[in-house]
């Protein structure tokens, strides 16, 4: 994505399922656990690198000794600094007394993130103040081991304000406005609740208080705790929690917008937010891995048994195609292929652009994240000149020997011509010799494209802004002399704002929503976007299961090529001599290279849940009305 766009956290949990000496006889280090985490996390570092935090339980401790440690962090390598004051602290053991590494008990009971419950995460700010306390995992503290929970999680609300409501009327007064404290005060108020339950019951039964506390580690009802937490949430969702004495969940949206994969044998329950972290780190193979199913939660008890529990009836699934396009790691192997089949379909748009002249036609990418779209794109190519090659040569009889030679050699011409140089930083806030450095964010490679005369074609994978195309990008492939530049987006035109986790949330930011703006204007069409705002206005106190995308209006009228050809004019910087075409994906082949995955909302409006319609609306006021905020608290 040439437009930098903050997305979706990651997820790391670890249930070690046998003693801690099994791991040190078995692996030779009682530090299994630990150093598991860290190479899951180490491997989902693209979601998240505003901070990222690591909590870890020990189970059956006695009374008086610590048994929740938890390190957060916001440096700019976050999951390095974490596990070199983790690790450290096992680093000076072993100058100090080596032979105590060796003592899997003496550790548990001495040092301090030696537990069997392990829980990471990776943190992407879309919105939030980058600090400390913004870092997950969060912690709720208790002197009952049972009440105390920790949680983290890749989610966004929707409807912060009537989930803080719901605590105002339960007789809490949380701290802030945010989704993070809501989930973790409404899950608090209900696992408080179910050990008062469980208290009462077996204090009517005559137990000691002793006795209590072991029996409600042994009867707490988790799923039942999250069916009552989760009733009227709306939103994305992948959440961890650690409940104090051991018992850990792992909850996905009815939806499945954000994703949780889980990976479970005898000696380990795993859960992450992307699967080859999974792989690489365990070394299994891809089929013993599955998803965590929407509406259902991972529920791992105490004694290490597992059960997957509903807890929301599943609603149609709806996962993110942004994960499929961009987000995720491209080494999954799912993913993998639907990115070059992404590339792929795009072929029939290309040569339609560039009038089927493949022996003028230069083709490359622009950042490193479309590459795998682009081997899609040229797979595209081959085949179809393997086509034309076929067809030709049934009349080979009727061709000369230069002419067969000729259709044998065509092949792609392809090169990498755009090299960002990550040394540049535009630093600068001057905006004249800001805006000259920025044209020079990436390098060049001259001499391969014959000026005046090769069309040059460069696949992104998706286009949102457009501003780093027209700033750097176009102006940047203008200097190589092709008469005429195509950018191709694997994505569709993005028109509607993410309110799941993305960092999308402002209309006027997308260049498709200015350019259906600005193609009404010259339309004389204004009216309608005066029409489209006091619609959205009247809907603004209605719940949100009674509102409707009136956003969707504003694109109507026109055809996704003419939008196109708009965005195109857009993002042609003045004095540029190749001709801009940008072309995009459609929904049909969005969907045809992600069949699984059809959470298209940010191209369709299309939102799983009620209160996508609600936000995307309240955008769009925002942007009638001047404010630069975003649309949901």
């Amino acid at each position: 994505m040439s437009d930098a766009i903050k997305h979706e956290c990651g997820i790391a949990l670890i249930r070690l399922r046998k003693p801690l000496s099994y791991y040190h006889e078995k692996y030779g280090t009682a530090l299994y656990g630990l150093n598991k985490l860290y190479l899951m996390m180490e491997k989902q570092v693209n979601r998240g690198q505003d901070g990222a935090g690591i909590a870890t339980i020990k189970l059956d401790i006695e009374p008086g000794n610590r048994y929740i440690s938890r390190q957060r962090s916001t440096s700019s390598r976050a999951v390095t600094e974490i596990f070199e004051y983790v690790l450290g602290k096992y680093a000076d053991l072993h100058r100090k007394n080596p032979e105590l590494l060796h003592d899997a008990q003496w550790l548990k009971e001495h040092m301090p993130f030696m537990g069997e419950v392990l829980l990471g995460h990776l943190r992407y700010g879309t919105h939030g103040q980058n600090s400390i306390e913004n870092c997950h995992p969060f912690l709720r503290q208790n002197n009952w081991q049972t009440r105390n929970l920790v949680v983290a999680g890749n989610f966004n609300m929707t409807n912060v304000d009537e989930l803080l409501a719901q605590l105002y009327e339960l007789g809490q007064h949380p701290k802030e406005k945010a989704d993070t404290v809501t989930v973790l005060e409404k899950i608090g108020h209900f696992l408080d609740d179910e050990n008062q339950n469980l208290f009462n019951k077996f204090k009517k039964d005559g137990y000691s208080n002793v006795e209590i506390s072991k029996k409600i580690a042994d009867h707490l009802d988790i799923a039942k705790i999250l069916t009552r937490s989760a009733k009227t949430w709306d939103g994305g969702y992948a959440i961890c929690g650690l409940v104090g004495h051991g018992d850990a969940f792992v909850m996905r949206d009815p939806s499945g917008i954000r994703p949780a994969f889980k990976y479970i044998d005898d000696e380990v329950v795993v859960v992450a937010s992307e699967r080859p972290a999974i792989q690489t780190a365990f070394n299994v193979p891809v089929e013993e891995i599955s998803e965590v199913k929407p509406g259902h939660a991972l529920i791992i008890k105490k004694d290490g048994s597992y059960s997957e529990e509903m807890f929301r009836e599943p609603l149609e699934r709806k996962s993110c195609s942004f994960e499929r396009i961009y987000f995720s790691r491209g080494s999954d192997t799912n993913i993998y292929q639907e990115r070059k089949k992404l590339g792929k379909l795009m072929i029939p748009a290309i040569l339609n652009s560039v009038n089927n002249d493949l022996k003028n036609t230069v083709f490359s990418f622009i950042p490193n994240t479309a590459e795998v779209a682009f081997y899609g794109m040229v797979e595209g190519v081959h085949d179809y000149i393997r086509c034309q090659q076929k067809d030709l040569l049934k009349n080979a009889d009727q061709l000369s020997d230069e002419k067969i030679d000729e259709v044998l050699n065509l092949k792609p011409r392809v090169e990498k011509l755009a090299i960002k140089d990550a040394k540049l930083r535009t630093f600068i806030t001057q905006d004249a010799d800001r805006n000259d450095l920025v044209n020079h964010v990436y390098d060049v490679t001259y001499g391969v494209i014959k000026k005046d005369t090769d069309y040059l074609v460069a696949i992104d994978d998706s286009i949102v802004r457009g501003t780093t195309l027209k700033q750097s990008v176009i102006r940047i492939l203008d200097r190589l002399g092709p008469k005429k530049i195509v950018i191709v987006s694997s994505a569709p035109q993005i028109r509607y704002p993410d309110c799941y986790g993305i960092d999308m949330s402002r209309m006027g930011e997308f260049v498709a929503f200015q350019a259906a703006i600005s193609l009404l204007k010259k339309a004389g069409k204004e009216q309608l976007i005066k029409d489209v705002y006091d619609r959205c206005k009247v809907q603004e106190k209605l719940p949100k299961e009674e509102v409707k995308n009136f956003v969707k209006e504003i694109y109507a009228p026109f055809t996704d090529d003419e939008i196109s050809k708009e965005i195109s004019r857009i993002v042609t910087p003045e004095g540029i001599n190749a001709e801009v075409e940008v072309i995009f994906q459609t929904l049909d082949n969005l969907h045809a290279a992600c069949p699984n995955d059809l959470g298209d909302w940010y191209f369709s409006g299309d939102y799983p849940t009620p209160g996508g319609n609600k936000v995307v609306n309240k955008a769009f006021i925002n942007f009638i009305e001047g404010r630069n905020q975003r649309a949901y608290a």
